[in-house]
């Protein structure tokens, strides 16, 4: 009865353990990152970009997305590899372009990035899994209180979100070894170039808000000089600031 018993217990175990891994989106997360791992195979020629660093990738299979969506979008959308509506007229990213853009930066473990855009805090909890440190910025107060709540909750104490207007950056906290830009402007703001450290990179989508936007990464020389590269034809959510509210 004993041995009965004992069985009976794991048994019961074992299906907790599953219930919890369904819970969390295990499986359907897992799809999302191979899905993303063979769209980078048949974009690389363009993106140049065939294959995702393991730390992104890492990144990608250990946050959990469907807690940075709406409730209507957890069971039924939270890890297609689609943007989503998260309010306020702005959108979670594609996850197949997070990854993307967080690959380009190039950001390494003891690296210091800014966010502009804070949106969900998606991206920022990509970046956080491996980076030391990531500011972030959004413009729309529920926006970024809801994110901030979010990351919180979710023990991201390297990641610092500020409600403010993204075009100036962070310069109390500049240089940044990246920056990634979730918004497109028509030209680069020139402050967050001067807050890029030499070496680093911004990846920012450029463009008219009505109009296929392009994917460009900005590369700041050892000199202070720019190498501007495009990417990738993009469509993002225009870049606002404070006189555009």
């Amino acid at each position: 009865m004993m041995y009965r018993n004992r069985f009976i217990a794991l048994t019961l175990s074992l299906a907790a353990l599953h219930a919890s891994a369904q819970s969390d989106f295990v499986e359907e997360r897992e799809a999302m990152v191979q899905q993303i791992v063979q769209l980078a195979e048949l974009t690389g020629r363009e993106t140049g970009r065939p294959r995702f660093a393991d730390h992104v990738i890492g990144a990608l299979r250990a946050v959990p997305r469907h807690e940075f969506v709406p409730e209507q979008f957890r069971n039924a959308g939270a890890y297609r590899d689609s943007p989503l509506p998260i309010g306020s007229g702005q959108t979670i990213s594609q996850p197949y372009i997070v990854a993307l853009m967080t690959d380009l930066a190039d950001a390494e473990p003891d690296s210091v990035v800014l966010e502009i855009g804070t949106g969900s805090g998606y991206q920022a909890a990509i970046l956080a899994e491996f980076v030391d440190h990531v500011y972030t910025i959004e413009i729309y107060d529920e926006l970024g209180r809801r994110a901030a709540e979010t990351l919180e909750r979710l023990d991201y104490d390297n990641v610092s979100v500020r409600i403010g207007d993204g075009y100036q950056g962070w310069p109390e906290f500049a240089p940044f070894d990246a920056i990634l830009v979730t918004a497109a402007p028509e030209t680069i703001p020139e402050p967050l170039i001067e807050q890029l450290r030499p070496g680093g990179r911004m990846v920012i989508p450029v463009g008219p808000e009505h109009a296929i936007q392009s994917l460009q990464v900005l590369e700041k020389t050892e000199q202070g000089g720019t190498r501007i590269t495009d990417v990738l034809p993009v469509r993002f959510v225009p870049f606002l600031d404070e006189d555009s509210l």
